[in-house]
């Protein structure tokens, strides 16, 4: 049994948001860090999930959202941990900032054609440098409450099936 960490983006997510939703669902969810919002400070961002993550022997599941997803690839290139996989929702392209190294877990990027951060293109990029499989979630935006993504039950079965 894994234990679940949700990694939020920049901003506080809404009350609809799936990650939101998840964390009230399922007491097996956990925050790293508690949504802080703007401004996204990554050196505070990646302390905080490295806090988390070594909070516990139990492996963790890392669930990654937007900028968040930048925390928990720079996390993984600096720390070694007991994580088992993690889920990377529509990470954005950061300048400067992004590490490019094979990620030492399984992993998951989920891609949008729609996103207006990103193309689909660096989506592909991402995936293949960090080793992680690449889900084509189509139209759907930023994967977030504005795009219609309050419920995501096919984020959950991504999830459900890193383990």
């Amino acid at each position: 049994m894994a234990r679940h960490l949700l990694v939020p983006g920049r901003g506080r997510p809404g009350p609809e948001h799936w990650m939101v939703r998840w964390a009230g669902a399922h007491s097996d969810y956990q925050w790293a860090p508690h949504p802080p919002g703007s401004p996204f400070v990554l050196e505070e961002r990646v302390a905080a999930l490295h806090a988390a993550i070594m909070a516990d022997d139990e492996p963790a599941v890392l669930i990654a959202h937007s900028a968040g997803c930048i925390a928990t690839v720079t996390w993984a290139g600096r720390h070694a941990g007991p994580v088992w996989g993690a889920l990377l929702v529509t990470p954005p392209p950061i300048d400067g900032v992004v590490p490019r190294a094979r990620l030492p877990f399984r992993s998951t990027l989920v891609a949008s054609r729609t996103d207006p951060y990103s193309t689909f293109a660096k989506f592909e990029r991402y995936a293949a440098d960090w080793g992680a499989e690449l889900v084509d979630a189509g139209d759907a935006g930023h994967l977030d409450t504005a795009s219609g993504y309050g419920p995501w039950p096919d984020g959950e079965r991504l999830v459900a099936a890193l383990g």
